[in-house]
């Protein structure tokens, strides 16, 4: 690495939303990719992990190189001079929304988050939310014209999944592409030739997802 550049580190953050399994993906793809992952959990991220998977807490955080403690707001990703490519919140709760869109930061996570923005970093928040009300949306758009990416994990099926884990992985690549990150064997589009010749119009009631 020389002088100035930007090193190969991610901050990561799950929030209580559903759908952890995200974030425990993210860890895993970044490892995989040699890339630093900085891991901060809100305390309803805890309860969700609980809920949703079969990780302990421990075996969570141990899915990253480095993991902050909620509370620390004198982390190093708590300031702009800990260089980053910036932050991915995967699942994004909506009230860790409204903190990002507000500036008004109660938690690390929060704190990372507004840090990524003022230096003009990379912000992408996979936010699980529906329906919307109106305060939601502004809190999106506030957040986008402070330069974040909103990125719902919202599943494609003309990649023709074949189960959660290919969905999961495919929103989940998508959200990487916003850092320049490449997730190994993501199926991507490239046009109407890829449908098998033999393909019939899909049957919903025979899907396997």
């Amino acid at each position: 690495m020389t002088s100035g550049s930007t090193p190969r580190r991610l901050v990561v953050g799950i929030t209580g939303a559903t759908g952890t399994i995200y974030g425990i993906r993210a860890l895993q793809v970044l490892r995989e990719l040699g890339i630093e992952s900085h891991l901060v959990v809100s305390k309803a991220g805890e309860m969700t992990r609980d809920y949703e998977t079969d990780l302990s807490r421990d075996q969570l955080h141990g899915l990253a190189d480095v993991v902050h403690p909620i509370g620390d707001v004198g982390a190093s990703i708590a300031s702009g001079s800990f260089k980053t490519m910036g932050m991915l919140v995967a699942p994004c709760s909506v009230r860790t929304l409204a903190e990002v869109a507000s500036g008004v930061t109660t938690t690390l996570l929060t704190r990372a988050a507004d840090v990524v923005l003022k230096e003009r970093r990379r912000l992408v928040l996979m936010v699980r939310e529906a329906p919307l009300h109106a305060g939601h949306i502004r809190n999106m758009l506030a957040v986008t014209e402070m330069g974040g990416i909103i990125h719902p994990p919202v599943p494609a099926f003309y990649t023709h999944p074949e189960s959660v884990a290919d969905i999961v992985d495919q929103s989940l690549g998508r959200a990487l592409d916003c850092f320049g990150i490449d997730m190994p064997e993501m199926p991507r589009w490239d046009g109407m030739q890829r449908r098998r010749p033999d393909a019939s119009p899909a049957n919903v009631t025979s899907l396997k997802l």
